[in-house]
């Protein structure tokens, strides 16, 4: 099959796209027919091996795992021992945060996967694996958010964005925005009720209160989550110091301030395609790129003026 692989630390251009082996299935395992991905920060910090200490999970002077790539989208090519609840021929979308993802086919855990919406689009429904569960996770496993309540969104025209966005009026609640001037129209499309552009309003100056804070952008200070909100949840970083800051801060703080990482379950995905049959939420996708141009779509993101998602179709 064709990958893409990788064999040191770098920028897209250490991507070749190369046949390798078959991925073998193992127990509790499905052989997936990738037809799309999607590209995240993730992918780029963990391709360039930054911040310097994630290369302790993933490496330490090279990579660990040849072939990268979390979201997918695709076809069950072949079921493992254990596995009853998917069957050849379903399509499928999930997330592997080890990697393989950027291939003809992925071997991943049936736990991390679930079942398309009728009518969805592979590119569309790849976009959503990441940056959907952890707008989802940062609105109710770890704000707790609830019918009626306000929440400020900061970062709300990227993936992760404009996912929480939709998601949170989907759960009754009262959005502000933070974005750029230029993607208001985009935002207030996606439902948001008040708008904050940030090239126009400092951001850290604002007296506003809300029930809830999330920072999907990474700049809010530990002062600015107790000023503006009753509660507050940290999705991403700016810059390794403003985490240092950030972090260090909260540990002696009685805030209740939250930091986490998305975790893949098939619940969470079914919630969201869920969402996504019913109109809730739409996937934006800002550009899509041929599989061969995946180092490209990396590069794309890595400018970070995506609106929505950035999709990898794969050619049948």
């Amino acid at each position: 099959m064709k990958a893409f692989t990788k064999t040191k630390y770098g920028g897209p251009e250490v991507l070749q796209l190369e046949e390798v082996e078959m991925p073998i299935i193992k127990e509790g395992e499905i052989l997936v027919k990738v037809l799309a991905n999607s590209v995240n920060p993730a992918d780029w910090h963990i391709l360039r091996g930054k911040p310097f200490f994630a290369r302790f999970a993933f490496g330490l002077f090279k990579p660990k795992d040849r072939i990268p790539g979390a979201d997918f989208a695709g076809i069950v090519e072949k079921v493992g021992d254990k596995v009853s609840e998917f069957m050849v021929g379903d399509k499928v979308f999930g997330e592997n945060l080890k990697g393989g993802a950027f291939a003809e086919y992925i071997c991943s855990s049936a736990s991390v996967c679930a079942h398309m919406p009728a009518g969805a689009a592979f590119a569309e429904m790849a976009c959503v694996p990441i940056a959907g569960l952890t707008a989802l996770q940062a609105l109710l496993t770890h704000g707790k958010i609830k019918k009626g309540e306000s929440v400020l969104i900061n970062g709300a025209s990227g993936g992760v964005g404009h996912f929480t966005v939709q998601i949170a009026k989907a759960y009754g609640a009262r959005v502000t925005a933070v974005c750029s001037n230029r993607n208001l129209d985009f935002v207030k499309a996606m439902g948001a009720d008040h708008l904050i552009p940030y090239d126009k309003e400092n951001i850290h100056q604002h007296s506003a209160k809300y029930d809830l804070v999330i920072d999907n952008h990474g700049n809010l200070t530990h002062q600015d989550f107790q000023r503006m909100g009753h509660r507050g949840v940290i999705v991403g970083f700016t810059t390794l110091g403003n985490m240092l800051a950030l972090l260090s801060k909260n540990a002696i703080s009685k805030f209740p301030l939250a930091q986490f990482t998305a975790e893949a379950n098939t619940k969470d995905l079914e919630v969201l395609a869920t969402l996504i049959e019913k109109g809730k939420i739409k996937v934006h996708i800002d550009k899509a790129f041929a599989h061969k141009q995946l180092p490209e779509a990396i590069s794309f993101i890595e400018a970070m003026r995506t609106r929505g998602k950035v999709a990898v179709v794969w050619d049948d």
